[in-house]
């Protein structure tokens, strides 16, 4: 069983639970318009996220004991599918609040107005360096660094160094072995796109893609298929007789391996390669025509609650984003610290990311 399908089966994400006093503020809100208006008062809030959300069965169930409200989460493709899907279905959405668009990808979702304005409650324990909307469209979740992953026991067996940084994917000695995801799909794709950009600049970027193509580069879809079908150095890869040992994942990659280990290993099987990060901010927001916007709105406020935030990096394998979340030891013993990850600002992304995603197709995808 693959690590994606162990996470998968380990998650009820559905929690049928009773009523209690402990209601929310929005919630109550919810239920005093019900009976104001004679409807029943909604029983459900429906999170839309990415493939890879997940949280344990004892958080969901503290959501609903504090508004009565069960969490049905709709999974809808890689995170890029996931917001073109929103921005589709712009005034009816899938459901009430949308989690998992990213840095990368924000101004298309804002300039698409799927999102509705909604001050969190407990925002101020988020830094002000997450919070990128001063409308308060979207609440910073969580944030992580998309970096290359390598296969330890392949560069052991080899005798081989693994690379440490973007100039070392281009050398000789990497050749056939770095699998990426396609940027216009894939968020971490995209975001190992935009950190060559920011990395070697307007007029390099494309210049390094050419010598990665020519140094035999793979490129798939979605990071399901790179991690858990190509690289070798994952379960899921491992089991798929995947043949890449680079592959574009996280920093946080390393623990999963580990905590879905059988046995459990006392090391990560997987390294980082620590000088090809992007650093990634995701965030949720309460979608613009959402049926039951004040379960949205406790919702929201849930996901920066500590409880949530500290179920996180086992779960979703991130970074928490607010200042009294501690993170579990598990991940920090087998996590990567980034000191120097590559960052771009917001408005240069949304100028510039349509661009060179075409570029990058007419140079990688021929």
């Amino acid at each position: 069983m693959s690590v994606s399908t162990k996470k998968a089966a380990a998650v009820a994400l559905v929690a049928a639970l009773g009523v209690t006093t402990l209601a929310a503020c929005g919630a109550d809100d919810a239920r005093d318009a019900a009976g104001k208006s004679g409807a029943p008062a909604p029983k459900t809030v429906t999170l839309v996220s990415h493939d890879s959300f997940n949280a344990s069965k004892e958080v969901l169930a503290e959501f609903t004991k504090r508004t009565g409200l069960t969490v049905k989460v709709l999974k809808s493709g890689d995170a890029g599918e996931a917001v073109n899907k929103e921005i589709l279905t712009k005034g009816s959405p899938q459901g009430d609040v949308f989690f998992g668009v990213d840095n990368t990808l924000l101004s298309r979702a804002l300039d698409n107005g799927i999102f509705v304005p909604y001050e969190a409650k407990g925002l101020d324990r988020v830094p002000a360096a997450y919070r990128l909307d001063k409308e308060h469209r979207v609440t910073p979740v969580d944030s992580g660094d998309i970096c290359v992953n390598y296969d330890k026991k392949y560069f052991a067996d080899k005798k081989l160094a693994p690379p440490v940084t973007f100039d070392d994917l281009v050398k000789p000695a990497y050749k056939d072995l770095l699998v990426v995801e396609n940027p216009e799909r894939s968020s971490p794709g995209l975001g190992f796109l935009l950190g060559t950009a920011a990395k070697y600049g307007d007029d390099g970027w494309a210049g390094y893609w050419t010598k990665l193509r020519a140094n035999g580069v793979k490129t798939v879809d979605s990071w399901e298929l790179a991690y858990n079908q190509e690289f070798s150095g994952s379960a899921g890869g491992k089991q798929a007789k995947g043949d890449r040992p680079l592959v574009v994942s996280y920093a946080s990659s390393p623990p999963v391996e580990v905590l879905y280990g059988e046995p459990r290993p006392a090391e990560a099987p997987t390294g980082v390669s620590t000088g090809t990060c992007f650093r990634q901010t995701e965030f949720a927001g309460l979608l613009n025509g959402a049926k039951n916007p004040e379960g949205g709105k406790a919702l929201i406020d849930f996901l920066i609650s500590k409880k949530f935030q500290e179920d996180m990096p086992l779960q979703m394998f991130v970074n928490p984003v607010v200042t009294d979340a501690v993170l579990p030891e598990l991940f920090t013993k087998h996590g990567v610290v980034v000191d120097k990850p590559e960052t771009m600002a917001p408005e240069k992304i949304a100028a510039k990311r349509d661009g060179w995603i075409q570029q990058w197709s007419s140079l990688v995808v021929k």
